[in-house]
């Protein structure tokens, strides 16, 4: 597989966002097909998003996760808030318009931020060093309304299982086993995944319904209703590619570990989404696909040709990537829900 691998044409002065289709992924055979690869590779290496289709989704599961978001979302704030963010040291639960920070601005969106439901750590048996620690606990959810939770659930675990076979696909496509990350994922994985309702019209955040940013984790797989305003800057790119949706398709993108793994070959790409026009509701749940809390995630060995078209790692000072992928999540957190972080943890403040 090594010896096929070429990449070395120059990324294409049009970029757009590739569509794979999950159902050409596999030969009869059950091997990773060998065309799936090359496009696959060539959608993380030069643009670092994608979209897939046909990944698995049941019947009607697509429109039902919406249905139960906006039921959510319309109920009264005293209501909503009630499942405050700020009652979990585990930033688990509801955050309001303008809670969350990027780049230090408040987002225009309000949302749910859940993840596997276990048990908290003790603080007195977390250390120094191993604070990601914090972030495991129960998540918040309405009792009145079951339904939410079981319908968000159900859809996590259908992108856990589609998170794990792209992993694996793209270990493939560039030249390692596709087990090779498997010990991290062994275990209690930390995934994490949020309901996120944007609305437009908000002052202070402006047109900012997600400030620019990259993901801190190794999979990203967003479900974005019909309203659009996802937009990526791909590497060496001066111009914004709009995510144009389609419905019931997942938009990919890739993480900073893997970006730290391949020292740059697998990009992190920059991306944000706009606010839609006031009066205007956006619905999206994204899912990040992650390792467990204490994963360290080690550089690979890439084939010859590849690792020449690394780009080595693009290193922010003010945001730097951790190898540690509890303590990559840990700072996006911490940086993302400044009042979390003031009230349960606030040696972790600025950090």
């Amino acid at each position: 597989m090594t010896s096929a691998i070429s990449d070395s044409a120059a990324s294409p002065a049009g970029l757009d966002i590739p569509v794979l289709d999950l159902a050409t992924m596999r030969a009869a055979d059950g091997s990773f097909a060998p065309h799936f690869l090359d496009r696959l590779r060539h959608a993380a290496h030069h643009v670092g998003f994608f979209q897939i289709v046909n990944y698995g989704a049941a019947d009607g599961q697509v429109d039902e996760l919406f249905r139960v978001s906006a039921e959510f979302f319309a109920r009264p704030e005293e209501e909503k808030l009630a499942l405050h963010n700020q009652n979990s040291p585990h930033y688990r639960g509801y955050s309001s318009v303008g809670a969350e920070r990027t780049q230090g601005r408040p987002d225009s969106r309000e949302q749910i931020d859940f993840s596997p439901e276990r048990a908290p750590v003790p603080a007195g048996q977390i250390s120094a060093g191993k604070e990601y620690w914090h972030l495991q606990g129960p998540n918040q959810w309405p009792a009145d309304m079951p339904e939410l939770e079981a319908t968000a659930m159900a859809w996590t675990a259908l992108m856990d299982r589609v998170g794990e076979d792209l992993l694996k696909a793209l270990c493939v496509s560039i030249g390692l086993t596709d087990d090779h990350f498997s010990e991290a994922f062994t275990g209690d994985r930390a995934w994490m995944a949020k309901l996120a309702h944007y609305v437009g019209g908000v002052k202070e955040a402006g047109t900012q319904g997600v400030g620019l940013h990259a993901d801190y984790g190794f999979i990203t797989l967003l479900l974005q209703d019909m309203v659009g305003g996802l937009e990526v800057r791909p590497y060496g790119q001066d111009e914004w590619l709009p995510v144009e949706p389609i419905h019931g398709a997942l938009v990919v993108n890739l993480g900073e570990m893997l970006e730290v793994a391949t020292d740059g070959y697998l990009m992190a790409t920059i991306h944000r989404a706009k606010a839609p026009d006031e009066g205007v509701d956006r619905y999206s749940v994204p899912f990040f696909y992650s390792p467990r809390l204490d994963a360290v995630i080690e550089p690979v060995q890439l084939p010859a040709e590849l690792a020449a078209d690394a780009r080595g790692v693009s290193d922010d000072p003010d945001n730097p990537m951790l190898a540690s992928f509890g303590s990559n999540m840990l700072k996006g957190f911490v940086r993302a829900h400044p009042q979390v972080t003031a009230k349960f943890h606030p040696e972790l403040a600025g950090k």
